[in-house]
């Protein structure tokens, strides 16, 4: 009995902690910062005239935030990955190099809005193909919506997708963006 009562206290404050601190604190950030939110959680973009997201086990749905938790050897990852690599090359059958491994892997939330400066920079091209401008306007908007690592040390480099879409419409036209 003498160890029932700490663990059940230790699982009351971690239920209080997680269950309800943690969502109102979040919550009530959200509530503070409306016009950011939907640059924080991941869209779906598949016209040629933008940069497109990680692809997503939950169609980018914030109220099913979750991963597939496919495996490294699981067969279904990698058809998966074939899948995209083969849909990337048929949206732009011109691009230059190997396809980053984010464009062709899920994040585990499924709802990250980030992607690595190479995934942004692969897609330039049919980006400025399909806006008719010129690539290196495009590279140009993607290099000044790279973000730094966190505090400098935290992560890597990434591009906001919706930002730099938001961005890409207000320089060069177009209003499919949120």
């Amino acid at each position: 009995m003498s160890h029932v009562k700490p663990a059940l206290l230790v699982l009351a404050a971690l239920t209080l902690l997680c269950g309800v601190v943690y969502p109102l604190t979040i919550a009530g950030v959200a509530a503070l910062f409306p016009d950011r939110v939907p640059e924080l959680v991941g869209q779906a973009f598949t016209a040629p005239g933008y940069v497109w997201s990680r692809p997503t086990a939950t169609k980018y749905d914030a109220t099913t935030s979750g991963a597939t938790n496919l495996g490294p050897t699981n067969p279904a990852l990698a058809d998966a990955v074939r899948q995209r690599i083969a849909a990337l090359q048929a949206a732009d059958p011109g691009a230059r190099g190997p396809v980053p491994a984010d464009l062709v892997t899920a994040s585990a939330s499924g709802l990250d809005p980030d992607i690595s400066p190479e995934a942004a920079y692969f897609q330039a091209a049919r980006v400025a193909r399909a806006r008719h401008v010129a690539e290196a306007a495009v590279r140009d908007e993607i290099r000044h919506h790279i973000e730094d690592r966190t505090f400098g040390v935290l992560g890597a480099a990434r591009v906001n997708v919706v930002e730099l879409n938001r961005a890409l419409d207000a320089r060069f036209g177009g209003s499919l963006v949120p």
